[in-house]
């Protein structure tokens, strides 16, 4: 009866610390997420609802961003944090007799140096250039463009916050499709943690376009989980988006966002 008794105990021994491996585990996967410049490979896939679009209102948009991270280890101090936003785009402006209009949009190719250790003071920052490589597809811009990126942020316990910015100014392309591109992007962020791997976050994706003197300014909430399925490590979630300001025939009110991301541990 005893040896039975130590061998329940041991079973649940060895259960509960398995568990607790496994959050410890999906919690520091959880947090490598939340920084942009995490030596962490990941795949992560955004699918993105955007409602009452075009002249009338009365159209929609599916965006769904495919954004591949892959650090690179320069030397024993620095990584090359390189992220690539292939969105795909399908879009129905709400005109009767126009059709949908699907492609692949125009990619956005960013490169951080960073420090691999935070400052003294616990900020992890990055820096470098970002790249606007036209599709050509129907929905493009094609225009060529590049400018400065940097970010900076600092997780303390729980919280993640910082925030990204990129500037881009086009320097090439079909002037007849579209006019020259200067626009700003911002996005600052704020997460929270849990110890079993859920992250709430907020954030918002601003654009100014410089050109136009327009500012796009979507503000986004998610809840997403990271977890196993097999061997695989994943992250799932959805959340909401609400415009507060767009320009003429872009989306308004609110929208949804789906979120997968496959995750690769180095």
């Amino acid at each position: 009866m005893k040896k039975k008794y130590m061998k329940t105990l041991l079973l649940l021994f060895t259960c509960v610390t398995s568990s607790i491996y496994a959050d410890s585990s999906a919690e520091k996967a959880a947090k490598e997420l939340a920084n942009p410049v995490a030596a962490l490979i990941s795949l992560p896939i955004q699918v993105n609802y955007q409602p009452n679009i075009g002249p009338t209102g009365n159209g929609s948009q599916w965006l769904t961003n495919v954004q591949p991270v892959i650090p690179i280890d320069f030397n024993d101090e620095w990584n090359i944090i390189s992220r690539t936003i292939i969105p795909l785009v399908s879009k129905d402006i709400g005109v009767s007799g126009v059709d949908r209009v699907s492609g692949v949009g125009d990619i956005v190719q960013s490169a951080w140096v960073s420090p691999k250790s935070p400052t003294k003071a616990g900020w992890i920052w990055g820096a470098g250039a970002a790249f606007l490589i036209p599709s050509g597809s129907d929905v493009s811009a094609r225009k060529w463009g590049a400018g400065p990126t940097g970010l900076a942020l600092k997780q303390d316990g729980p919280w993640t916050y910082g925030g990204l910015f990129n500037h881009i100014w086009s320097f090439g392309g079909n002037d007849a499709v579209t006019a020259s591109i200067n626009q700003t992007f911002v996005q600052p962020f704020l997460t929270y943690i849990t110890p079993q791997a859920v992250t709430f976050a907020l954030n918002t994706e601003t654009i100014y376009d410089w050109e136009n003197d327009q500012f796009t300014i979507p503000l986004n909430f998610s809840i997403t989980k990271v977890t196993k399925i097999g061997g695989q490590m994943i992250s799932y979630g959805a959340g909401v988006t609400y415009w507060a300001e767009a320009p003429t025939g872009g989306p308004n009110g609110w929208g949804a966002r789906f979120i997968l991301t496959f995750i690769f541990p180095k």
